[in-house]
């Protein structure tokens, strides 16, 4: 007995020591290129007054008995006061020379950009140039000689494959954390120009902007965001692809901004009940719902109802490929546009346009407060010629605020541009109330909704 309790026993340390032996070993790789990650803290100073202090405090007359209290002990706060926020992140060297990648989240607005090395050195660093459309920021220091990463190839990478990123979660400096690839080409909500890489590795607030290495130690992505509840990690992170970084880098080192291309539509995901509808075979394909007069697509001739399947000779699969399609077309560029129109494809040729890098800037400074009589909780405003052409379009209401019940339920974010009411394009306040007034109770509408670059209709139905 105790000879088999014996063989039990060896059998099962080989058996371990095998399945130890198949475990990744990351030591030298974090060894080798580790030193090329850098710890990122930003400063950024913001005036304040009293009343944001206190809201709550009156406007006391003179004659007042109280206006002697508040003269003597709130006057320190009354006038304008600096107050200094602070935040974390993560970047990586890519140059001898000093040029970092990192997240434009965690730099942009900062007054003071400090760059602290793995050897304990410190820099103050200068903004090259960021990009809000792909998270990116390009930022520099004054330094040679320094350590650098090897930029792999994100195609290459295989979901499942092993791959580690090293930051600076909640400030611990030099963290490294693994996981595996989860997915590769996801899509978020308002991020048309980034095919995430999806990870399983744990990163927290302070690894924004940070590398994820493969396991030949090149750098696949920066670490971008997470999906969380908490706020804190739970199993889904998100990375931007380093081919779509690099590129965004170039342009910004050598023109301080980036040029997108634009064709002036504006898209919805195809459904199978909509392939059906139009006679696809399959839902696929980029679904036009509208089309800006005179511009690129329009002159090409694309009408409302087309689906895009392909362009410059590239399968639109869902459509959300299109966006970074055309952002990623050079300016001026005459490219070869497949649609599908009458149950039969047709061949066009579209000269692409740029989009303004100002597109999307939705300022708030409106000259009268945002109506909020309507029963779906909406605080609409009308927009400024400014922000339409900003915007290219020629009409719609801005979602101010979501005050809960019916809209917040359907999905309407603040920031959301309504284009439509049902079959209806909307221009103004007042006409959106009157088409709302006569839509009788626990009936449905559709409102046709911009969203960064995308669009889409959203349904609801009013309460009984």
């Amino acid at each position: 007995m105790p000879k088999i309790v014996l063989l039990c026993f060896l059998t099962l340390c080989s058996i371990g020591f095998v399945h130890s032996k198949e475990l990744p070993d990351f030591t030298g790789l974090v060894e080798q290129y580790g030193e090329a990650v850098v710890n990122i803290s930003t400063v950024q100073t913001q005036q304040i007054t009293g009343n944001q202090i206190f809201p709550e405090i009156p406007n006391i007359p003179e004659d007042s008995p109280f206006y002697e209290f508040f003269r003597r002990y709130m006057h320190p706060f009354s006038g304008p006061k600096k107050y200094e926020s602070k935040s974390l992140g993560s970047g990586f060297i890519i140059s001898k020379d000093g040029y970092i990648l990192t997240n434009a989240h965690v730099v942009e607005a900062a007054n003071q950009i400090n760059v602290r090395l793995t050897d304990k050195r410190e820099f103050n660093a200068q903004v090259i140039g960021t990009d809000r459309k792909t998270d990116v920021a390009l930022i520099k220091i004054d330094a040679k000689d320094l350590p650098v990463v090897t930029q792999g190839d994100p195609e290459k990478l295989k979901v499942g494959e092993w791959v580690i990123a090293i930051g600076s979660p909640f400030g611990f400096e030099n963290s490294v954390t693994a996981g595996i690839v989860s997915a590769k080409g996801r899509s978020l909500a308002q991020e048309s120009y980034v095919p995430f890489i999806q990870t399983d590795v744990a990163i927290n607030p302070g690894n924004s902007g940070g590398p994820l290495f493969n396991m030949t130690g090149e750098v696949v992505g920066i670490n971008s965001q997470i999906y969380s509840r908490t706020g804190g990690f739970m199993g889904l992170s998100f990375a931007i692809p380093i081919n779509v970084a690099t590129e965004i880098a170039t342009q910004l080192k050598e023109h301080g901004k980036v040029s997108r291309g634009k064709i002036g539509i504006m898209i919805q995901e195809m459904t199978e009940e909509l392939a059906e509808s139009f006679g696809l075979s399959q839902a696929r394909g980029a679904l036009v719902v509208s089309v800006e007069k005179d511009g690129p697509a329009d002159k090409a001739g694309i009408e409302v109802k087309d689906v895009i399947l392909k362009f410059d000779g590239k399968d639109i699969a869902v459509s959300s490929d299109l966006p970074r399609l055309v952002g990623n077309t050079k300016p001026k560029s005459k490219v070869p546009v497949q649609v599908w129109r009458d149950s039969a494809t047709k061949n066009l040729t579209v000269l692409v346009g740029e989009m303004p890098t100002d597109e999307g800037d939705r300022s708030r400074k409106q000259s009268k407060a945002p109506d909020t009589s309507n029963p779906l909780g909406l605080a609409l405003n009308e927009l400024s010629d400014k922000q339409k052409k900003q915007l290219g379009i020629e009409n719609g209401l801005l979602v101010e605020e979501v005050q809960g019940g019916i809209a917040n339920r359907a999905g309407i974010r603040q920031g959301d541009i309504i284009l439509g009411f049902n079959s209806q394009d909307v221009t103004t306040v007042k006409q959106f109330n009157q088409l709302l007034s006569k839509v009788e109770k626990g009936r449905n509408i559709a409102l046709l909704i911009k969203r960064g670059d995308m669009t889409t209709f959203i349904t609801m139905k009013l309460d009984n």
